[in-house]
């Protein structure tokens, strides 16, 4: 096997004037083009970094106003649209509570006018009734005046009634006898009848009557049931009393009968009753009370 060597290449030393930096005194030996060609460079150099420099200096400047401009605008639309979002949003609160409060006056306008209309009508509720009240006192003390009067003179009817008496029993007294007779119709085929009878002892007591109504015609004859059917008389005593027609009877008259010991008194009354009178009730419940005002004889 063969062995080729190759040659080291071995470094060679560095110049001197290749590695020591330019001198002072070599730079003053250059030519003065040369110098003048440095110095342009040199100058180019430098307004060529100036204009770098300003050019940076600048863009930088502008990307600083556009990006604090940019910042202004959208601050400025934001502030924009939030006052107009806001202004909307009270606007709409504002007008919505508007209403609303117009609604409440319209409502509470409306009550206060109710209240002076139902004032209105209380007041002259009121007035009326302090009218009524006057009205009525006057009409009570009128009532008593008319009551006081009314006992005085019944007080003094009953006085000359027993005068009456006392002479009429010191005579003998008084037969029994019939005063007053009447017999009404009424709804339903139903009739009122009212006896005044009179009687007065000798002795001025009173006396025990048996009465009793029967109701005749030419074949038939029908007893009235009365209730009560005996009095105690001293004086005048009223009978009064309702009764039902039986059906299909048609009486000609009416016999009255009176018994009181050995005293007997019969009075017969043609039966002339005509037409229902047109202003009569329609039912017997629709009947006022009994009359007891005495009977006028014909």
């Amino acid at each position: 096997m063969r062995v080729k060597t190759a040659k080291r290449l071995c470094s060679q030393p560095t110049c001197p004037s290749c590695q020591a930096p330019l001198s002072h005194d070599f730079m003053l030996k250059l030519s003065p083009f040369y110098q003048a060609a440095i110095s342009d460079r040199t100058d180019t150099n430098s307004h060529m970094l100036t204009r770098i420099s300003v050019s940076q200096t600048g863009a930088s400047t502008w990307l600083l106003a556009l990006f604090v401009a940019a910042i202004l605008v959208t601050a400025i639309v934001g502030s924009v649209f939030g006052h107009k979002l806001g202004y909307q949003s009270g606007y709409h609160s504002i007008k919505a509570e508007t209403d609303k409060a117009a609604v409440n006056g319209k409502q509470t306008s409306q009550e206060l006018e109710d209240l002076r209309v139902t004032q209105k009508v209380l007041a002259n509720q009121v007035a009326t009734a302090k009218q009524e009240l006057e009205i009525s006192l006057a009409n009570l003390d009128e009532l008593r005046r008319t009551q006081r009067e009314l006992n005085i003179e019944n007080a003094q009817v009953t006085q000359l009634n027993d005068l009456y008496s006392d002479v009429i029993a010191d005579n003998g007294g008084m037969p029994l006898q019939v005063l007053g007779a009447k017999i009404e119709p009424l709804p339903e085929n139903a009739f009122e009848y009212g006896f005044d009878i009179g009687m007065l002892s000798a002795e001025g007591t009173a006396k025990s009557v048996l009465v009793s109504l029967t109701l005749l015609n030419d074949d038939d004859f029908v007893e009235v049931p009365l209730e009560p059917t005996r009095y105690s008389v001293k004086g005048i005593e009223r009978i009064r009393g309702r009764f039902v027609m039986p059906e299909r009877f048609k009486p000609l008259q009416a016999k009255l009968t009176l018994k009181s010991g050995n005293q007997e008194a019969v009075q017969l009354y043609d039966w002339d009753l005509g037409a229902m009178v047109d202003d009569m009730p329609l039912s017997l419940m629709d009947l006022q009370e009994l009359d007891e005002s005495p009977i006028e004889s014909e």
